[in-house]
């Protein structure tokens, strides 16, 4: 499984990659794909380092892992494949689009684009066990995404880090706010995407983060899902 993460990626993940944690991974989800439907498919694992290579990162989305329902999960971050509805929190998440940047809503829910464009869609937990959230939990991919962001976290910078819910920020607690952006709101989710002192709803994620990264002399990024 670990073979399929790109080269300019695996050379950054030597240590986790070496974590005897880390390598029952693939023993774990073997013997949970002969028992269970797992997602996303064993070549969708890794999607979120395949189409955003690491020199190419200028946004990073964290999610918690992927969606267990039939047809959604493609090993991005919030992402459904073309065709398919986009589920509640992903809807949320292209109204706060459409309304932040006056932009109108795509046909559907894949974010693909975005990846393209630099933004790392990456789940705190790559495989889910069918029907089941946080199945895969703490069985060390934590260890492995956390490499991960660490290894952007030292990126000469800046980054944009959109911290969506508790986890979310809690992964994010390590990043150096000096170098990069944090944009932090609650969870797009609909159980929480209107509460609480920093609703994700109205907090215009995709402007702000634009905005910062000009204060920095940046270009901004590309938040078009209309664009190849």
């Amino acid at each position: 499984m670990f073979e399929s993460i790109p080269p300019n990626w695996r050379t950054l993940l030597t240590e986790p990659l070496a974590d005897p944690r880390v390598l029952s991974l693939e023993e774990y989800v073997a013997s949970e794909r002969a028992e269970h439907e797992v997602y996303p498919a064993t070549e969708h694992v890794f999607a979120a380092l395949e189409l955003t290579p690491y020199a190419t990162v200028r946004a990073v989305i964290l999610g918690q892992d992927p969606y267990h329902e039939a047809g959604q999960a493609q090993g991005l971050a919030f992402s459904v494949p073309p065709g398919v509805r986009p589920p509640p929190s992903l809807r949320n998440i292209l109204a706060e689009l459409e309304h932040d940047l006056g932009r109108p809503l795509p046909a559907g829910g894949s974010l693909v684009p975005w990846a393209r464009h630099g933004v790392l869609l990456l789940n705190a937990v790559l495989t889910v066990r069918a029907g089941t959230a946080d199945s895969h939990a703490n069985r060390g991919w934590e260890r492995l995404t956390g490499a991960i962001v660490q290894a952007v976290n030292a990126k000469a910078g800046p980054v944009v880090f959109l911290l969506w819910g508790a986890r979310a920020r809690a992964q994010g607690r390590s990043i150096d706010r000096h170098r990069h952006v944090v944009i932090e709101s609650a969870h797009p989710s609909p159980r929480s995407a209107s509460r609480g002192v920093d609703p994700f709803v109205g907090s215009a994620p995709f402007h702000r983060a634009n905005e910062e990264l000009a204060r920095r002399g940046q270009p901004p990024v590309n938040w078009d899902l209309g664009a190849p």
